[in-house]
C-alpha cells in the first residue's frame, strides 16, 4: 500500500576532508540496527537515515526537477573551529543559504546530497505551515475546537482544545515526554507508529492512541511540548482535506517548493503518518523549506503559506507561557508559536529542531538559512541545546 524508498547508493565523499566526525560513522552488520536499538547510541548514527528500511512509509511527492548543483565547501569558518562545532553537536551534515542562495554544505562519513535523514520533532515545523496554508485557504479557522474538526477526539484531550492552541503547544494533557523511559507515553506512541517492537495493550494505532489521551488542566496557559499534539492536527488535516496526511503534505506543501527530491514519511498498521517526527527528507530540501519561510511563504510569485501566518511565527508567541523552560534558559526571550520555536533574539530567529541535533535555522536579518542533521547519543539536553544554538548563530553571523 506504501512505496518503502530504499537506501540511496554511494556518491563521491564531499565536504573539506580535514574534518572528520569524532565518532566514526558505525558499518553495521545486516541485522544488527533493529527496531529494539535504532534509535539508541551509536546505533542511531546508521539509524536515523536508515529508518524506512525498518518501518513502513509513504511518499510525499516533490514535482521538481532533479538538480546537479556545484557543491560550495563551508571555508568561511576556520577548520579547526567548524569541526569543533561539528564534535560538540554530533553533525552529521550542514547546508548554508544565503539570500536565497547555496553558500555552503558539509557532509559527514556515510552522507551525501541525496540521503534522506529523519527529521525527528522538525516535522511539526513541516505540519505548522501545513496547516497555515489550510488556514490561509478557509478550511480551518484558529479558533475552531479539535473536537468539532474530529468527531473521534471530541472525548479526548483535544476535544475542547482549539487549533491554535495545538499549534501553539497550549494543550494541557496528560501526557509524558520523557525520551527513553519505557514507561512514558512517547515510547508507548513510538510503539503504535511501529518505531519500536509493540507491548500488550498498546492501541492499535496513532488513531486510536489519540482518543486515549486526557486533559490535564485548563488549555491555553502553558507551553507543554507534547508531540501527540502534533498528531492531532494531522488527524485534523486528514478530516478537511479528505486525504491521507502524507498525500496533503505533498500537494499542499512539498510539491509546491523547489525542494529536489520526494520526502518520506514513516506510517503506522492504520496508514497514519507519523507527521509529528516521522519525516525524512535531503539535508538541501530541508533548506528549501527554511527558505520559503524567509521568503514570507513564497515561491515564484505563488503564495503557498499565508504570508501574515508566517510574519506571526517570525514574531514570536507567549513568552509568559514558555517561563522556566530549559528552552528559555538558552533563549532568554524565546517561545513557541506555529510549531516554530521562536528565539525573540535581535535577529529575530525562529527554527524547527528534533532530538539527537535535527536543526532548521532561520535568520530573517542576516537572510540565512541553516539546515543540519545530526546523531546524538543525547536525545536532548540544555547542553545540547547551547551547542546547537551557538553553532547556528556562528554560521550565520560568519556567512553573513
Amino acid at each position: 500500500m506504501y512505496d518503502v524508498i530504499p537506501s540511496t547508493p554511494d556518491e563521491p565523499a564531499l565536504g573539506p576532508a580535514e574534518i572528520p566526525l569524532d565518532t566514526p560513522r558505525p558499518h553495521p552488520a545486516p541485522g544488527e540496527v533493529t527496531l529494539h536499538n535504532w534509535q539508541d547510541p551509536p546505533w542511531n548514527i546508521w539509524g536515523l537515515d536508515h529508518l524506512t528500511e525498518l518501518v513502513p512509509t509513504a511518499v510525499i511527492g516533490t514535482a521538481a526537477t532533479r538538480d546537479a548543483r556545484v557543491l560550495r565547501p563551508i571555508d568561511w569558518l576556520p577548520a579547526e573551529e567548524f569541526a569543533g562545532h561539528v564534535a560538540a553537536t554530533w553533525a552529521r551534515s550542514v547546508v548554508v543559504l544565503k539570500d536565497g542562495q547555496p553558500a555552503g554544505e558539509w557532509y559527514g562519513d556515510g552522507v551525501r546530497p541525496a540521503t534522506r535523514h529523519t527529521l525527528m520533532s522538525v516535522s511539526k515545523s513541516l505540519c505548522g505551515l501545513l496547516v497555515g496554508r489550510l488556514i490561509g485557504q478557509g478550511l480551518l479557522r484558529p479558533g475552531d475546537p479539535i473536537g468539532a474538526i474530529v468527531p473521534r477526539l471530541k472525548d479526548s484531550a483535544y476535544g475542547e482544545a482549539t487549533v491554535q492552541q495545538a499549534l501553539d503547544m497550549q494543550v494541557a494533557v496528560h501526557y509524558d515526554e520523557t525520551y527513553h523511559d519505557p514507561a512514558a507515553h512517547v515510547a508507548q506512541q513510538d510503539r503504535v507508529a511501529g518505531w519500536r517492537p509493540p507491548m500488550s495493550g498498546d492501541p492499535a494505532d496513532t488513531y486510536e492512541f489519540l482518543t486515549t489521551l486526557r486533559p490535564s488542566g485548563h488549555h491555553g496557559v502553558h507551553l507543554q511540548y507534547c508531540s501527540a499534539t502534533t498528531d492531532a492536527l494531522a488527524w485534523v488535516v486528514e478530516q478537511v482535506t479528505g486525504v491521507r496526511y502524507h498525500e496533503a503534505m505533498s500537494a499542499e506543501l512539498w510539491s509546491r517548493v523547489p525542494t529536489e527530491r520526494d520526502a518520506v514519511v514513516t506510517v503506522d498498521t492504520g496508514g497514519f503518518a507519523f507527521a509529528n517526527g516521522g519525516i525524512a527528507c535531503t539535508t538541501r530540501d530541508l533548506a528549501s523549506i527554511g527558505q520559503l519561510m524567509l521568503d514570507g511563504g513564497a515561491v515564484a510569485g505563488e503564495q503557498v503559506v499565508p504570508e501574515e501566518f508566517v510574519a506571526a511565527t517570525f514574531a514570536g508567541g507567549d513568552t509568559g507561557a514558555a517561563a522556566g523552560s530549559i528552552f528559555q534558559s538558552v533563549h532568554p526571550g524565546g517561545s513557541y508559536l506555529n510549531q516554530w520555536w521562536a528565539t525573540g533574539d535581535d535577529v529575530h530567529a525562529i527554527y524547527g529542531a528534533g532530538i539527537h541535533g535535527q536543526y532548521l535555522w532561520v535568520d530573517p536579518v542576516r537572510r540565512v538559512v541553516i539546515a543540519k542533521f545530526g546523531a546524538s547519543p543525547d536525545a536532548a539536553s540544555r547542553e545540547l541545546l547551547q551547542a546547537n544554538s551557538d553553532f547556528m548563530r556562528r554560521l550565520a553571523d560568519s556567512v553573513a
